[in-house]
């Protein structure tokens, strides 16, 4: 995928990785923070959200075997959320596109990604069927790959992948193993390439791409209700924003610098769970939830990163780094019991400055502001 088809991806996820890097960055005692501008955070589920959760109940309870009576009426299931990974240690992140598109920030990227006339978006139209404007809905990246969910009714998957290897599996999906991909040429002509990643569609409204048909079998069975009893890692009263989601602590640990390994240790030690929201209807606005067993040592982890922050933000302001400065005005991190929120956000001003560019058909400036 070049450059400007990942930039959605990219930039509506790059307030989450600033802020995780964030997290880590400067040492010493805590600081007392100034008040900053006040911005809305994603703290619970909207009407909206409620809403939007109600409409996506579109899965039917599981068939039971003849004979037997559930224990109690269940209600129908968003597929997607079915699909999610199950237990501890695990990771997700959602990112509610169709949300995303009509959002002010998604104005600005849209900009950004139509300089070319939308050629790319044209391109990839015609070669999967899907319009990614109009059909898709959710994206989510998981441990096991990728999933969509939207309108995959006029998708072009048989035709493109005709050379794999394909079945039917379960009620409504079908599964393609890697191989090659054909598209016909307006010359007449036909391109080829390879595809290494294993497909599965089920019922027009989900997409997987994963390792294996075996890890895209084991999803579907989730989706139709063959799968484990325990709960996917992302609920529906957690579905709040325009991305969310759980890390595993050790997939965030990862991302820490060597000379971070000593805080790095801490954090796996001490958390048991990271829960992410972004609220991008005006400012964009990152509430990331820590949470642990122990009480007293996640309090102190929590007042540590505070101090962290605050250090961050007064050395970017005698370094002259304004945006980043701009960013940490509004960062902080409150403590409540188990668990610390760290709240980060990036006012609709700065992105408005940085992308305004793409709105007057110019380059865009390769280094615009601070990097995680």
């Amino acid at each position: 995928m070049n450059r400007r088809r990942g930039i959605w991806l990219a930039l509506a996820l790059v307030l989450l990785a600033l802020g995780a890097g964030l997290m880590f960055t400067g040492s010493g005692d805590e600081i007392p923070q100034a008040e900053a501008p006040q911005v809305t955070f994603p703290r619970r589920m909207r009407h909206e959200d409620w809403q939007r959760a109600e409409k996506r109940r579109t899965q039917a309870a599981p068939v039971v075997a003849a004979g037997v009576e559930p224990a109690r009426p269940a209600r129908p299931r968003d597929p997607l959320l079915a699909a999610l990974p199950r237990g501890k240690g695990r990771s997700a992140v959602v990112i509610e596109t169709n949300a995303l598109r009509h959002s002010p920030i998604g104005e600005l990227l849209l900009a950004c990604l139509m300089r070319d006339g939308g050629k790319d978006l044209e391109q990839f139209k015609q070669f999967s069927g899907i319009d990614p404007l109009k059909d898709l809905d959710r994206l989510v990246i998981t441990d096991d790959g990728i999933m969509l969910s939207g309108d995959f009714s006029k998708a072009r998957f048989q035709e493109v992948l005709q050379e794999n290897v394909s079945m039917d599996y379960g009620a409504d999906a079908r599964v393609y193993e890697p191989g090659t991909w054909v598209m016909p040429q307006e010359d007449g002509g036909v391109a080829r390439g390879r595809f290494s990643r294993s497909l599965a569609t089920w019922n027009n409204q989900l997409l997987m791409v994963g390792k294996s048909p075996d890890v895209l079998k084991g999803l579907i069975d989730q989706v139709e209700g063959r799968g484990p009893d325990e709960p996917s890692i992302i609920s529906e009263e957690n579905t709040y924003g325009e991305m969310y989601g759980v890390l595993a602590v050790e997939q965030l640990a990862r991302l820490l610098p060597p000379e971070q390994q000593e805080l790095a240790g801490r954090l796996k030690e001490l958390a048991d769970t990271v829960e992410l929201h972004l609220d991008a209807r005006s400012d964009v606005a990152m509430v990331a939830n820590i949470r642990g067993a122990d009480e007293a040592k996640v309090k102190d982890l929590g007042k540590s990163l505070g101090g962290m922050l605050s250090m961050a933000r007064i050395k970017a302001q005698a370094e002259g780094e304004e945006d980043l400065a701009r960013l940490l005005d509004f960062a902080r991190v409150q403590p409540d019991g188990s668990e610390f929120k760290l709240e980060v956000a990036l006012p609709l001003q700065v992105l408005e400055e940085r992308l305004a560019a793409c709105r007057e058909d110019k380059p865009v400036e390769q280094d615009a502001g601070p990097q995680p």
